[in-house]
């Protein structure tokens, strides 16, 4: 597989590498439990999914810590039994597989530190990895950003590509800047949903006020699909 990379950092799929380091964002853990709640009826899949895919990264990687980039689980007002249980195995999982985990807080992610801390963890507001500083993206912190690049999840971009009457999405890193600074939005880490369309749907990233200048990199089972900047597919589509 060939390597690529944005703005030094490794693409392996859907997670990042930084060097001794890997990077996930936007689990959801526990998702079925509230769709069906909402009377949409979702086999309990994306568990094994996760953990599937993960060990298929780690070993393309040996990274020994891993940093979840916020919303490792999904109902924002409480802990759900899904959600407890999943994250608990979850976390037992990286404890088998890393040397360190790093878990920072998402706009989902009120009542994860119940779960952390039953565990040994501690949820962090963000985290910052050689020149880079890892937030989850649903807010700006206050103090000022030091590092040279930002990776945040929380967006779930994908790409819609439309096939006959049919739109077949993409998940998708965003490479752009941000201010001064390199900014990488990463894809989410779960396989109940391909995301929001970059093309079609509104940002809610406090970090992503104009995308059109933005670079698309698809990443499908491994392989990365390079699209070009957001402004150009827009263009492209519209001729």
């Amino acid at each position: 597989m060939k390597n690529e990379t944005i703005y030094g950092a490794k693409i392996i799929d859907s997670a990042l590498q930084i060097g001794d380091y890997l990077i996930i964002s936007d689990l959801h853990l526990g998702y079925e439990q509230a769709l069906n709640s909402d009377g949409l009826m979702v086999p309990r899949f994306q568990y094994k999914k996760i953990v599937k895919r993960l060990k298929q990264i780690t070993l393309r990687t040996h990274a020994s810590t891993i940093v979840v980039n916020g919303d490792l689980k999904h109902v924002f007002g409480r802990i759900t039994r899904q959600e407890w249980k999943e994250a608990e195995d979850f976390i037992n999982f990286l404890k088998d597989e890393f040397r360190d985990i790093i878990l920072i807080k998402g706009n989902h992610d009120n009542f994860t530190r119940f779960i952390a801390e039953k565990n040994d963890l501690e949820v962090e507001d963000y985290s910052s990895v050689e020149n880079y500083f890892i937030i989850h993206g649903d807010k700006i912190p206050l103090s000022k950003i030091k590092q040279d690049t930002i990776i945040i999840g929380h967006e779930h971009p994908s790409l819609g590509l439309k096939s006959g009457e049919r739109i077949e999405k993409i998940k998708c890193f965003l490479k752009g800047r941000w201010q001064s600074k390199n900014i990488i939005v990463m894809p989410s880490f779960n396989f109940i949903s391909e995301g929001s369309d970059v093309l079609h749907e509104k940002s809610i990233s406090p970090f992503l006020d104009d995308i059109s200048e933005f670079e698309v990199l698809g990443v499908e089972n491994f392989e990365i699909l390079h699209f070009g900047k957001i402004k150009d597919i827009i263009e492209f589509k519209n001729r």
